[in-house]
């Protein structure tokens, strides 16, 4: 997420940072990389101007300048001056006085709409509400054939007409069918089209004007750039709507339009997509994302991933198999699994703060696919075997390699690793009973190579 642009604004700041002291030329050389930066990260020109003009304003003052570390002290003002151009505090849903919420969900074909309403129901669903999708969008069939499969995979019922009503029809009828099925809330899938039109304009305004929406949330997709952004601004201007979800941000590599919409429309990104999967729409945190551009990492959301991967009870039964020194193979899987469950392993180790500065971890290739060829290494030993990895002779090893499709070599490396971590586990263990601190050398991970 945001790869080229976090690499380029870091680079651009190791200059000040490494400097003792800073001179107004020094900020200014730097901010002139940084307007580039940002110019060729697809950010509107009349944002990356201001911005820049601001971050100059506050950076050449005599607070900065004379400060003990100015170089820390202007990448603050940046980091504080991003959470702004993202606007600011997080923008949550605006909750109807009373139920349901109505969520209509605007857009255009191809920027994930259908599957964007089905990723909030199911984000509502796990926070134990009770939500309605609603397959308003009749001009296309696939539509509302997509949105019921969707709802028949996550468990949340799907109001359909069919395709030979109107939309406005539909979501009068689905407010009937809400209110009587005890929903809370309803997420209204209504038409898009390929390009912006006066047609498409005009159901919205009917749907909003027949029913009490609670928000408008547009759906945009991020990779396309400044596109998005006039998107938003078209329909902005056409209906008012109440925030942004932005698609594809996890593919994003330059964020131009992450970092223009809300300055360009007045409107919050309220949602992120962060993977394919169901549950890959995650609560837009201006202030985690400011930091994990400038290399900071975002140890909140890595936080709140692990919580939702791994339960209390499983942390407190790992924590006594270290301290019995008990933790096997089949503990090690379940570690990875869990690990797989909080997302992409780039995404995760992004959040690590200073992760990307870190030399020694610097060109690491992350292949999912290893994770793989470690599963399969594992489930082709014995039970005996993944709770006594010391028994594993020549001979095994070759049955082991065989059964899994790997090579002796690969085997070899992950009862090395597997070892090492063990080793270091202990170490971690003994010094937390003993109150000692000391450095600990890290083991390879099976996924970093």
């Amino acid at each position: 997420m945001f790869e080229s642009l976090s690499e380029k604004l870091q680079n651009a700041f190791k200059r000040l940072t490494g400097k003792g002291a800073l001179t107004e030329k020094d900020v200014e050389e730097a901010l002139r990389e940084v307007r580039l930066v940002l110019l060729e990260a697809d950010v509107n020109f009349r944002v990356v101007k201001d911005f820049v003009a601001r971050v100059k304003e506050r950076a050449v003052g005599q607070e900065v300048l004379k400060s003990l570390s100015p170089g820390q002290q202007v990448i603050k003002i940046v980091h504080e001056e991003l959470i702004a151009l993202l606007g600011g505090e997080q923008a949550k849903l605006t909750i109807a006085p009373k139920p349901p919420t109505v969520i209509m969900m605007a857009g255009l074909h191809g920027a994930g709409k259908t599957t964007t309403a089905g990723k909030l129901a199911h984000n509502l669903k796990k926070q134990g509400k009770n939500p309605l999708l609603v397959a308003a969008d009749v001009y296309r069939p696939a539509a509302i054939k997509q949105l019921q499969t969707l709802g028949e995979q996550l468990g949340v019922k799907v109001f359909s007409m069919g395709d030979r009503q109107d939309g406005v029809a539909v979501c009068k009828a689905a407010m009937a069918a809400a209110n009587t099925g005890g929903h809370d809330y309803v997420i209204l899938d209504v038409a898009g089209r390929l390009h912006i039109d006066d047609e498409m304009m005009d159901e919205l305004k009917g749907i909003r004007a027949s029913i009490p929406v609670t928000e408008v949330l547009l759906v945009v997709d991020a990779m396309s750039g400044q596109d998005a952004v006039n998107v938003a601004k078209a329909f902005n201007d056409a209906i008012n709507i109440d925030g942004v979800i932005m698609t594809k941000l996890d593919s994003d590599a330059r964020g131009g339009a992450a970092l223009s919409i809300k300055s360009v429309t007045g409107k919050p990104i309220k949602f992120a997509g962060t993977s394919e999967k169901m549950d890959g729409l995650e609560p837009f945190h201006p202030d985690r994302m400011a930091s994990r551009i400038l290399g900071m990492g975002d140890v909140l959301s890595l936080i709140e991933k692990a919580q939702s991967a791994v339960t209390e009870e499983q942390a407190k039964a790992l924590e006594k198999k270290l301290r019995e020194n008990q933790f096997g193979f089949d503990d090690y899987l379940q570690q990875l699994q869990e690990m797989r469950k909080m997302g992409p392993l780039d995404q995760i180790l992004s959040m690590i703060p200073g992760f990307g500065q870190m030399k020694q971890l610097q060109g690491i290739k992350i292949d999912e696919q290893d994770l793989a060829h470690v599963e399969a290494i594992i489930r082709s030993m014995t039970k005996e075997e993944r709770r006594d990895p010391t028994i594993i002779n020549g001979s095994r090893r070759r049955r082991i390699a065989d059964g899994s499709g790997t090579n002796i070599q690969d085997v070899n490396r992950l009862l090395k690793q597997f070892e090492e971590m063990r080793k270091m586990m202990r170490q971690l263990t003994a010094m937390e009973e003993t109150g000692k601190r000391g450095k600990n050398k890290l083991p390879r991970m099976p996924f970093l190579r």
